[in-house]
Order: C-alpha cells, then structure tokens, then sequence
C-alpha cells in the first residue's frame, strides 16, 4: 500500500495562513450581529408568513456563526490579540447562544488531538452513522420543533446545578454557570425593547436558537466527520463540504465548511480557509481528500443504512472502534 501523501507549506504560504487580523475579527462579529439586526427589521417591517420564515433561518445560521466565531477564538484565530480572542469571542460570540469558550476550548483542543480515534470526545458524534432515513428523519422533526434545544437546555441546567442536597446552593450554582448567557441576553432583550420591538428577542432570537439552529449545528456535525473514508488518514477522517453561495447563508456560515483544511492547518482563522483548500488542491491533493459536493451528497450517505442493517455503503470500511 502506498503511503498517504502529505501536504507542503511554502514559508510564504505558512506565515500566510498563520496570520491572523483584529481588524477583520472584528468585522465578523460586526457582522454576524448585523446580520441579525438586518433579518429582525426585515419581518419587522414587512410582517407575513415568508419574512418570518426567512428571519428565523437567517438570524439561526448567524447564531451558528456566533458559536463558529467562538470556536476560531477557542484556537486564538479570531483575532491577533490573544485579550481580543478570550474576552470577544466569549461575551460577544459565546454566551449571547449559550456557549462557553473556557469550557469549549480544552474539550475542542482534545477533539484536535484524537480526531475519530477512541479518545475523541465528538466521536459519540460521528460513530453513529450511517443511520436510517427514518432516524434521521425523526431527529430533524425533534430539532425543527424545538424539543432538541428544550431537552439539551435541561440537561445542561441539571449538569450545571450540580447534586448538592441544598436547593438554595443547586440554585446559586445554575446562576453563576448561566449568569452571562442571562446577561448577554438581558442585554438584547433591552435592545429590542427600545426599537419598540420587545416580542422580536422571543419569536426572533430564542425561536431560532432552539429550532433552526439545533438543525443547522446537527447536519454540520454529520458533514465534518460522520461516514469518512479512513479515520486514520489526516485527508480523509475529516471532510470538507463544497456548497454554494445559498447554503453558506442557511446552513454553513463563516467557512465551516471547509473543516479538512481547518483541521490540517489549526491556526487558521476562518476566512483564510478557502485559500488553504486551494493550496491543497494546487498539490494535486484533492484526489486524496475527503470532499462532498454539496450538503445533500454527505446526507445521502450518513441516512443509507436500510432496516435491515445494511448501510449501503460500498467505500472503504471504517475503522472506528465506537461505530455502531
């Protein structure tokens, strides 16, 4: 068997890739905010059925974008300042959707470390695929109607509040786990009461947060390393989703898509990771990476397994010890 091929940086090309910008940091958040605001004022000013849908996946692919913007500064790619990385990418990114950067970041830096090996946290993510369509299915009904954001909200909450016999401490400990979340959200709610829109922070902030995200974030999850070609090739256990313009506005924001290259090339900030994919394939690497055209392609393969225990997949087998 050949050995895999890898991947060369010119120095140019590295120092590239390594360098990261406050200015455009903060012009990511500027605008995953905007954009928000932008979709809020769209069904508030021309109120119907099609605004309305159009805001809520507008305003949960942003959120997803919020928590992709965290995640780059989990890595310090956000910004160049490592201040800007820990304190933006926490209150402004972060907990406005609930997400914990300190928290994140050693879990994800773990994820880094074991990718799809047996010591990976996200392989509880990823192993249980190919399932069925019917599973699928049902998964997306529970997402779409809120109940997956219901029942991970209380889970946290029950985590978080600990099992201490005292109510009262169970109480201050959601508090000072949640108080940032509250906060932040405190604030947007403030907000959208002085643009004399109160109701939009309900049906145009927490709505999307436990519908439209819950989607978006579970199809991404499948995309980035769920029904891999060979969990122990750096090219082919992590997969990056070509897509177009449309889906990047509903389902992948901020270049989330191009997960290979960020897992090849860590210290990349996002919007530099289509570059990256074109100094790869320049290589002539593409025939050795794990690519998809389009969101559809990779659910096509993660739903193939039939009712009878077949997962119609005539690839090379996985190896994943945990695949179920």
């Amino acid at each position: 068997m050949n050995p895999a091929p890898k991947h060369q940086l010119t120095a140019e090309q590295d120092a590239y890739l390594r360098e990261r910008s406050d200015l455009m940091g903060a012009w990511l958040v500027l605008h995953a905010w905007g954009v928000i605001a932008l979709a809020m004022a769209l069904f508030a000013l021309w109120p119907n059925p099609l605004s309305f849908v159009v805001a809520l996946v507008i305003i949960g692919n942003r959120q997803l974008g919020l928590a992709i913007l965290m995640h780059d500064a989990a890595h310090r790619a956000l910004f160049k300042s490592t201040r800007l990385n820990d304190t933006l990418g926490a209150f402004l990114c972060g907990w406005p959707v609930g997400a914990s950067l300190a928290l994140y970041r050693p879990y994800h830096l773990s994820h880094h470390r074991h990718t799809q090996q047996k010591d990976d946290p996200d392989l509880i993510l990823s192993a249980p695929f190919p399932i069925t369509r019917q599973s699928f299915w049902r998964k997306m009904r529970r997402d779409i109607l809120g109940v997956t954001g219901y029942q991970r909200r209380l889970e946290t909450f029950r985590h978080e509040m600990g099992k201490d016999p005292s109510r009262w401490q169970r109480c201050k400990n959601l508090f000072h786990a949640e108080k940032y979340f509250l906060l932040s959200n405190l604030v947007i709610l403030g907000i959208t009461a002085a643009a004399g829109v109160w109701w939009a922070y309900f049906a145009l902030w927490l709505l999307p947060l436990l519908t439209w995200y819950q989607v978006i974030s579970r199809v991404r999850n499948i995309a980035e390393h769920a029904v891999v070609g060979d969990n122990d090739d750096r090219l082919r256990n992590t997969r990056t989703t070509l897509t177009s313009w449309v889906m990047r506005l509903v389902v992948a924001p901020y270049w989330v898509n191009y997960h290979l290259e960020h897992h090849l090339f860590v210290f990349t900030p996002c919007w530099k990771l289509p570059a990256a994919h074109r100094m790869l394939v320049a290589q002539g690497l593409a025939p050795h990476m794990e690519l998809a055209d389009g969101y559809l392609q990779v659910l096509r393969k993660a739903t193939a397994k039939t009712t009878n225990g077949s997962d119609g997949h005539n690839g090379k087998a996985r190896k994943s010890p945990a695949m179920i």
